[in-house]
């Protein structure tokens, strides 16, 4: 019965044939499983922890193989259970990582499965990297995906292949799907051809402007903390911080939420709207708007991630949007580049129920949205700071010159979020596009790569227990109290 349980639970990702386990081979130094467990109940559909651990002592030896957890909710065992070999680099769910921790999740592999003195006591033979996260697929799959690219040379799109083709059934969809994660696995590729220096500085949200708006739509700044076990909201917009630049906010009933909601609508126009007007928000001006920053001819701007400036084809054509400008009544600063928008649709009902018709989010990192490892490239060609060419010994380049731009905009539309935990479900339409203006602070930290044969520091475990905080993804979509 457990047996049938653990296959069940499995669903579309591939079990290894001799092991009978949820878990694949990557490569032959990288091994990708499922969050095991020693307790129950999980341990009846879950990897049992004594056979996986059985499995990689017959298969590698007991001494040749390592584990690598990104689980914010905890491992659900403790670090003696498989013998102190466990390296924690945790972020919540259906997230990216902090990307402050990608330099030292890949090195810390690369010093193990290279035999460097940094990767710990091991046996003769061949070293295997074991990574899992809860499912063994997304964080899984992102920081595998992340060694590939920065210590073996692949590229983004062969990493992402190879992955999907172990670790998923045949035609069950795609190993890492989350539209934020292949975004970081895009900067991981453009941060190994930039020489591996990443620069973490402060970053204010001045504004951000929204086409298409409908009613009920709350948007709200997050950002990381505590090594990125926790995401935390920095600001939540109100009514008061809305400029309205066309259109008026119309009511978005209870009936009408949740015929939208049970019929899959797309809750209004998804016609690309112009942008917030110039005149308009100069008229409205406020402390920190970002009238002086860099602007497209419709007061937007492209930016390297990619995302298309143009709305849905598949939305409806009537005119019952808004655009506006949200401009925060207080500086909204977050500590790293890493910046989140996340989106959550309501509609008010009868007494105190509430409809919950969309929600979505997305991350992106300013120091690459900036084109820092462009710029670093170029002060280098050009003889600036103390940069050498990437595979010397020579000093990073580290000089502000080498620095990403100062202010940006990140540009994306509704059907590039990310989804509901993870899917590309997103409910309701709540807006065509949006922009998020930023700009940098003065602080700044060079994080390089750690070298070989460098101690690299692993992260602060969570509990594993999973009673420690961790991020939930927010609320579901349906009728709430």
């Amino acid at each position: 019965m457990a047996n049938i349980l653990r296959q069940i639970v499995a669903g579309p990702r591939s079990r290894h044939p001799e092991a009978n386990l949820d878990l694949c081979y990557v490569t032959d130094t990288i091994i990708a499983t499922s969050g095991p467990s020693s307790t129950y109940p999980r341990l009846a559909y879950r990897n049992p922890l004594n056979e996986l651990i059985k499995f990689l002592d017959t298969k590698h030896g007991p001494a040749n193989w390592c584990i690598w957890e990104f689980r914010a909710e905890g491992t659900g065992y403790p670090d003696d259970a498989v013998r102190g070999r466990i390296w924690h680099f945790p972020w919540p769910d259906h997230h990216p990582p902090p990307f402050a921790l990608v330099p030292r999740i890949v090195a810390s592999m690369r010093e193990w499965v290279k035999g460097g003195p940094g990767g710990g006591e091991a046996g003769p033979g061949p070293r295997v990297v074991v990574v899992h996260c809860k499912a063994g697929k997304g964080r899984s799959g992102t920081a595998s995906c992340a060694y590939l690219l920065s210590e073996e040379g692949w590229s983004v799109q062969d990493a992402i292949k190879r992955f999907t083709e172990r670790r998923m059934r045949p035609g069950w969809g795609e190993g890492v799907s989350i539209p934020s994660q292949l975004r970081w696995l895009t900067y991981v590729d453009r941060w190994v051809n930039g020489g591996k220096v990443y620069v973490e500085r402060e970053v204010e949200v001045v504004e951000v402007q929204v086409w298409g708006l409908r009613d009920g739509a709350k948007l709200a700044i997050r950002g990381f903390r505590d090594e990125g076990k926790v995401i935390e909201t920095v600001h939540e917009f109100t009514k008061d911080e809305r400029r309205v630049t066309r259109g008026e906010v119309k009511s978005f009933g209870f009936a009408n939420a949740v015929f939208q909601l049970i019929s899959g609508g797309n809750g209004g126009s998804g016609r690309a709207s112009p942008a917030p007007s110039t005149s308009s928000r100069k008229a409205k001006k406020k402390k920190g708007s970002t009238d002086s920053l860099p602007t497209d001819k419709d007061g937007s701007k492209d930016t390297a991630s990619g995302t298309s400036r143009e709305a849905s084809p598949d939305a409806n054509d009537d005119d019952d949007t808004t655009d506006a400008t949200f401009i925060p009544s207080t500086p909204i600063i977050l500590k790293s580049s890493d910046v989140n928008l996340s989106v959550e649709r309501r509609a008010k009902g009868p007494a105190s129920w509430n409809v919950v018709t969309s929600v979505a989010h997305v991350w992106f990192n300013t120091y690459f949205e900036g084109q820092g490892p462009e710029r670093r490239m170029a002060a280098q060609a050009a003889g600036k700071g103390e940069g050498a060419e990437p595979g010397t010994d020579s000093p990073p380049n580290t000089s502000p010159e080498a620095d990403a731009e100062s202010s940006g905009i990140f540009h994306i539309t509704w059907d590039k979020m990310d989804g509901i935990k993870g899917s590309s479900r997103k409910g309701v339409r709540a807006f065509d596009r949006v922009a998020v203006v930023w700009r940098v602070r003065p602080s700044r930290e060079v994080i390089p790569e750690p070298k070989a044969g460098e101690k690299v520091q692993q992260a602060q475990a969570a509990d594993w227990k999973g009673a420690g905080e961790a991020e939930t993804e927010g609320d579901e979509e349906g009728v709430q109290a």
